[in-house]
C-alpha cells in the first residue's frame, strides 16, 4: 500500500475559549485555534485536506509567539512548492466556512464532500452561521457517501455530530494510520486515559462522542483538527 506524508500548513488563527472544543469542560479558558490546510504528498496527486480561511487578521508577531508560521493559503502553498492551479483534489473534513474558503481558487481540483454535509449546506438550519453556500460556487464537487477508499492509502471516515456530515480521513503512512479529525477538535478532547471528549459545538453531542471515540479508536496517529502541536510540526507520518 502506498505510503504519504502529511505538511500541516497554518492559514489563520482564531481566538476563542477552550470550551468551544470540549462539551461541558474548560469554559473560560482562553485559547488560540489554528486553522489548517493539509498537503498530503506520495503520489501522484497534489490533495489537499481542507482549505482554511481566505481572509484573516493576526497579530504581527503572533506566528513567533506561537512557535509557527501563520501564511495566507497562496504562501502556505508555495512553502510545499505548489500553487492553487496545481491542487488536483480537496477532501473536506466538512463545510464550516474557515474550512474551506479557499476552495475556488483551486480552480482544477475534484472537492470531495459527504452527501449529508452537502445536503445541510445547501439548505443550513438558521440557527448554524458558519455555513456559506457559494463557497462552492464553480467548483467541481465529488458527493460520496459513508466510509470510502478514495485513493490507495486514503479513505474518509464519516464522523457525524459536529456537523451533520462531516468525514474524518484517514492517511497510510510509515509510522501507520493517521487520522485527521472530521469534526473541530484539539489536544484536550483526545486525553491519553479515559474516553475521548466530544466537541464543544455539536449539531448532535450523541454522535459527536461516538464520533470521537471511534476515530481515537482507530488512529496510529490522530491529528485533532486544531491542535496547537500539528502547527509546530513540517511533516506527520
Amino acid at each position: 500500500m502506498k505510503e504519504y506524508t502529511i505538511h500541516p500548513l497554518v492559514v489563520g488563527v482564531n481566538e476563542t475559549d477552550q470550551g468551544v472544543m470540549t462539551y461541558l469542560r474548560d469554559y473560560g479558558k482562553r485559547i488560540y485555534l489554528p486553522i489548517y490546510v493539509f498537503v498530503i504528498k506520495g503520489g501522484d496527486k497534489n490533495i489537499l485536506v481542507d482549505t482554511g480561511l481566505e481572509q484573516f487578521v493576526v497579530a504581527d508577531d503572533l506566528g513567533e509567539k506561537l512557535g509557527m508560521d501563520i501564511l495566507e493559503f497562496e504562501d502556505a502553498l508555495a512553502t510545499q512548492g505548489l500553487e492553487p492551479k496545481d491542487i488536483d483534489v480537496i477532501i473536506h473534513t466538512h463545510l464550516h466556512n474557515d474550512h474551506c474558503e479557499n476552495d475556488y481558487k483551486c480552480e482544477n481540483a475534484k472537492v470531495y464532500v459527504q452527501q449529508a454535509e452537502f445536503d445541510f449546506f445547501q439548505n443550513p438550519h438558521p440557527i448554524d452561521h458558519r455555513y456559506y453556500p457559494d463557497v462552492l460556487d464553480d467548483v467541481d464537487v465529488e458527493i460520496i457517501s459513508g466510509d470510502q477508499e478514495l485513493f490507495e492509502g486514503i479513505s474518509v471516515i464519516f464522523s457525524p455530530g459536529h456537523s451533520v456530515g462531516g468525514q474524518s480521513v484517514c492517511v497510510n503512512t510509515k509510522k501507520g494510520k493517521a487520522v485527521i479529525t472530521g469534526f473541530c477538535a484539539n489536544e484536550k478532547n483526545f486525553p491519553e486515559a479515559g474516553p475521548a471528549v466530544a466537541p464543544g459545538v455539536h449539531i448532535d453531542v450523541r454522535q459527536a462522542y461516538d464520533s470521537a471515540q471511534k476515530i481515537k479508536n482507530e488512529a496510529d496517529i490522530l491529528i485533532p483538527l486544531h491542535a496547537m502541536w500539528v502547527g509546530r510540526e513540517s511533516v506527520i507520518g
